[in-house]
């Protein structure tokens, strides 16, 4: 496994709901905003399905907030909300439009964005929502390059991305050194408290991430690490 290059200075991060991208890659965050790079975040939806016991409209509310103070703790002050539906994204040409106006929009030089395989590393099903968005966010790269593609979004085409890295993939390829940075992964990812205490589960944040990049980390000779597929473009 090789490690992320960061001889760049923006990146575009895509994901469907607020909280996807605190699952380990805001802990990558940190430490490139740490770095004086620009990371801007934008979320397909407000994750307004995500509590079954409060009215959708008031979970996007609080999720919105959430998420915009989980960017901050990370060094995000961009954060941008496509306000597609919560659970019903669908692949095509729509989303993908949608997304490559962002991308040429934000003009950045490296996407994160969440794994669009079927699975999660060790097994259990990928949702829907996230398979969709990242095969989406993978084709919608190219699809921003293309002048001939999307004309009628009225935006240049950017070329410049050089490579989307997808978070949580059971294929992953390479890797971030986090050191110094889970404690912040940790508290972005806390941030959700509204979305967690409404699940009722007894979450551990601490615990989740630090099993998560502990391992990683000894696999690849550091103390922490976070993982991604890497697709070059």
């Amino acid at each position: 496994m090789e490690a992320v290059p960061e001889d760049w200075e923006r990146a575009l991060a895509i994901v469907a709901h607020p909280d996807d991208l605190e699952y380990g890659g805001s802990a990558a965050v940190a430490k490139w905003t740490g770095q004086g790079k620009t990371v801007v975040e934008v979320l397909a939806t407000r994750g307004e399905a995500g509590i079954d016991g409060m009215e959708p409209d008031e979970v996007a509310r609080v999720r919105t907030a959430e998420q915009i103070e989980a960017a901050r703790r990370v060094g995000v002050e961009t954060v941008e909300f496509l306000d597609l539906q919560d659970g019903m994204l669908e692949y095509g040409l729509p989303l993908r439009r949608v997304l490559a106006a962002a991308i040429r929009r934000h003009r950045p030089e490296v996407v994160v964005s969440l794994n669009f395989r079927e699975t999660f590393p060790g097994g259990g099903f990928n949702m829907a929502d996230h398979r969709v968005l990242g095969l989406a966010v993978a084709d919608a790269v190219r699809d921003a390059a293309n002048r001939w593609v999307f004309r009628d979004l009225g935006l240049e085409p950017w070329q410049g991305v050089r490579f989307a890295l997808f978070g949580g993939s059971p294929q992953s390829t390479h890797y971030v050194d986090v050191t110094g940075h889970l404690q912040d992964g940790i508290d972005s990812l806390l941030a959700h408290k509204v979305y967690f205490s409404g699940l009722g589960a007894d979450f551990d944040a601490a615990a989740f991430l630090t099993g998560m990049m502990e391992p990683a980390g000894r696999a690849v000779g550091v103390e922490h690490a976070m993982t991604f597929e890497m697709i070059a473009t």
